[in-house]
């Protein structure tokens, strides 16, 4: 249970969110699209579970880990990855759902004067598309894809120009290894959601807390602020 003083910490703090296997569920629409890519190469589709260990570290290495999988290389992966984004953009939200209680938990952030934002590999155009057909653009000062940063994922700059300039503290919330070590490298500690999409344990990534539901996140902040 947060204490009043647990709940000062977030006056004045900055808070990054990945957004696929974090905010949202987004795993049933990019499976659908990527395999409209791939199969007309002669590929087996790609389940949907395999898909979320594949997600993390954006389009060009989704579609790439497609065809390695099957021993194949990605040929042309420029054309490959503007297929992609142009059949995912024409449905990116049928299936995808935001993951429970995030929406009040970033409410309750915020109105402890945090400021929040989106630090994510997913193509800007289409995370701004996804998030703004589920209803989540209002809570986030700014939503940094990798081409509105000079470096994406896992690399600090893509975590601190999310993270903006003038506050206190600051963390990154994610899902996967790059989260873990683009915080690491921006020096902030990092919360892991154990449900999200990942090639390893959640256990295993070395972040500051693992935690089973979004609604622990301000605890998590809270004990790794004040550690």
């Amino acid at each position: 249970m947060l204490t009043r003083d647990d709940a000062g910490l977030f006056r004045q703090a900055a808070i990054a969110f990945d957004l696929d296997g974090t905010l949202v569920d987004t795993a049933p629409d990019l499976v659908r699209a990527l395999n409209a890519v791939t199969q007309r190469f002669g590929l087996a589709p790609v389940p949907l579970s395999d898909v979320r260990a594949m997600v993390g570290r954006g389009a060009l290495a989704l579609l790439q880990r497609a065809f390695e999988r099957e021993g194949r290389t990605l040929e042309d992966p420029e054309s490959r990855v503007k297929e992609f984004i142009e059949i995912y953009g024409q449905a990116a939200t049928v299936d995808s759902r935001v993951f429970p209680e995030v929406e009040a938990t970033l409410d309750w952030l915020a109105e402890q004067g945090a400021s929040l934002s989106v630090c994510t590999n997913k193509p800007s155009v289409l995370s701004d598309k996804v998030l703004e057909e589920l209803g989540l653009t209002r809570h986030f000062t700014r939503i940094i894809g990798p081409e509105r940063t000079t470096a994406k994922k896992p690399a600090p700059d893509h975590v601190r120009d999310a993270l903006g300039d003038g506050h206190e503290r600051g963390a990154l919330v994610g899902d996967s290894a790059p989260d873990v070590e683009s915080a690491a490298a921006a020096g902030i500690p990092s919360v892991i959601l154990s449900y999200g999409y990942s090639e390893k344990p959640a256990g295993s990534l070395g972040a500051g807390r693992v935690i089973h539901a979004f609604r622990d996140v301000p605890q998590a902040l809270a004990d790794l602020w004040r550690a």
